[in-house]
């Protein structure tokens, strides 16, 4: 559906709760006040992503391992924050970056956030609601472009807090996030007319230089906020950039768009890895792994080797002090 619109959104999922009765998007959804949506808790061994193995723990996390808030001693903990890709949709528990990376740095916890659909406003606060009680020692923002749209939206997979501008502040609308019982009572009363004008002129409005400036205002407000909220919590915010992993495109010099994300992450200090240069400087034409869609297990672990490099040659984790 690419970004689309509010209406096409929920209209979509209108269309797909009514014919398979999922809550949400997905099996495994469940439904968030806060966030709109989020991974079921205590999921065992489900069979999903055509015949993938998912696990969450007692707190909605992926993998069958339970995290106490308090880190223990001796433990670097990492806390990866992200969408689709971070969560590992199309891959098995024990094929995520996330899960690659601990097996990779000795003595870590790495603890994978990553939420399907999510945008950085999502992200955002799953960090404050949640993220903070770990007390991790880096957090790792897996960031995707299609996200910065998502931030534009108040209905997604389902529907979802949006923050706005207000007076250069962040300001959150649409919480509490209706309950889907609340959203397809009000459909009935709904006039189609307002939907179909706004899926119309949605084409024409992501054209305009406006939409553009305001995606990168909006994403740019949340994204200084996330790396903000990381440093008070005493941690090391990194930002990874995840798009064009499995492209074709090795081009070892940054596009444009990852010029300006290198110049925003570099006035806020904040550490950034691009890892689609990272793919074409260290491996190059000897890549072969899926070339569409979500990683499969090889983009997970390439990923992983990229940020364990990244840590390292920053010397951001000491392996030999471990």
């Amino acid at each position: 559906m690419g970004f689309s619109c509010d209406s096409a959104w929920r209209i979509n999922w209108i269309k797909r709760h009514e014919k398979r009765k999922i809550e949400i998007y997905y099996s495994f959804d469940v439904f968030n006040q806060t966030r709109g949506w989020s991974l079921k808790p205590n999921i065992h061994n489900w069979r999903v992503f055509d015949n993938k193995v998912l696990n969450s723990n007692s707190k909605g996390i992926r993998g069958t391992k339970e995290y106490s808030y308090e880190k223990p001693s001796g433990i670097t903990r990492i806390l990866i924050l992200g969408d689709s890709y971070t969560f590992g949709e199309d891959v098995s528990d024990d094929e995520t970056y996330s899960y690659y990376l601990e097996q990779m740095l000795p003595h870590t916890e790495v603890i994978n956030f990553g939420v399907h659909g999510y945008g950085h406003d999502q992200i955002l606060i799953y960090l404050n609601k949640e993220g903070r009680k770990y007390h991790p020692d880096i957090v790792i923002l897996g960031f995707y472009s299609d996200d910065c749209y998502r931030n534009m939206l108040k209905f997604r997979d389902y529907a979802k807090p949006k923050f706005e501008l207000a007076n250069n502040k962040l300001k959150m609308v649409n919480v509490p996030v209706p309950a889907p019982e609340t959203v397809l009572s009000a459909e009935i009363q709904k006039l189609k007319f307002f939907d179909l004008i706004n899926i119309l002129y949605q084409p024409y409005y992501t054209k305009k230089g406006t939409f553009e400036s305001q995606k990168s205002e909006i994403t740019q407000a949340i994204l200084k906020e996330t790396a903000e909220t990381i440093r008070g919590m005493n941690a090391i915010p990194i930002f990874v950039f995840l798009d064009g992993v499995v492209s074709k495109n090795f081009n070892e010099q940054l596009e444009p768009w990852e010029q300006n994300q290198f110049k925003f992450c570099e006035q806020n200090d904040i550490h950034c890895l691009f890892l689609r240069q990272y793919v074409a400087v260290k491996i190059k034409d000897t890549v072969k792994f899926k070339q569409s869609g979500h990683y499969g297990p090889d983009g997970h672990h390439v990923i992983a080797q990229g940020i364990k490099d990244y840590l390292i040659e920053r010397n951001l984790f000491k392996m030999d002090s471990r």
